[in-house]
């Protein structure tokens, strides 16, 4: 196995950071890996706002549903949908944008972000540092956009912490190959069977580590999306200008 198979395939997310800066060089390395990800047709509809300053990233934490690993880590990354700086271009080339009004520049701008969050992480990771990825800046995105002075037609998608590790986390188990690869067509047979082997090794995972309410992944995800989530997302995306109407 070569170094960046290893690498990926050691992926967790760590939630325990020293008081160690990142260096700048550190994080130019990292925005720099993340600048030259692919991108839908050349669009790079992707911005990241660095926020470093201590009382700031309190706040983003506060946002995000108080969680104290944004206020710890030294750096954090706000991954943005930008189609802003596409409306500048539009606007040079004498043209109107219209493409926030499209369901396909929403499903673009996700596609990039995720791009652009998998090469950070990694980028990091190769460099030593931890990282966590924060998608509870989506629980009152307005406040994210309001405190980082966001622009129209753009939205905060997605967070990451990055810092010099204290107590590394351990790897979660993952949902066995047969479930995540599908030969020449979907295969819906032996699901529940593997899935359910599954929550046998999630559980014990749980148990392992300490966690007083250790429970199956399938009880988990049941508590989580059984529900309709009541995050204001649709609305402060129209507000911002991704009206969706075709």
């Amino acid at each position: 196995m070569n170094q960046t198979l290893s690498l990926l395939f050691s992926h967790h997310s760590d939630r325990s950071f020293t008081d160690e800066p990142v260096s700048e060089e550190a994080l130019c390395s990292i925005l720099e890996a993340a600048r030259r990800a692919p991108t839908t047709s050349n669009a790079q509809h992707v911005s990241v706002v660095v926020v470093r300053d201590a009382a700031r990233r309190a706040r983003i934490a506060e946002f995000a549903g108080n969680q104290a690993w944004i206020a710890k880590a030294p750096v954090f990354l706000t991954i943005v949908i930008d189609v802003y700086k596409t409306g500048v271009a539009v606007d040079a080339a004498g043209g109107k944008l219209v493409y926030p009004e499209t369901v396909e520049s929403l499903l673009a701008g996700v596609t990039d972000a995720g791009i652009v969050l998998a090469t950070m992480l990694t980028a990091a990771r190769s460099l030593g540092l931890g990282i966590v990825p924060i998608g509870g800046i989506r629980r009152n995105p307005q406040a994210i956009i309001d405190f980082l002075e966001l622009p129209p037609n753009s939205f905060p998608l997605v967070g990451m912490c990055v810092g010099h590790v204290d107590q590394p986390a351990k790897q979660k188990p993952r949902l066995p190959m047969k479930v995540f690869r599908h030969d020449e067509r979907y295969h819906r047979e032996g699901m529940a069977e593997a899935i359910a082997a599954y929550d046998a090794v999630f559980l014990q995972y749980g148990k392992d580590a300490g966690q007083a309410n250790a429970k199956t992944w399938s009880k988990g995800t049941a508590g989580a999306y059984q529900y309709a989530d009541g995050r204001p997302v649709k609305s402060v995306l129209q507000k911002q200008g991704f009206t969706l109407e075709r």
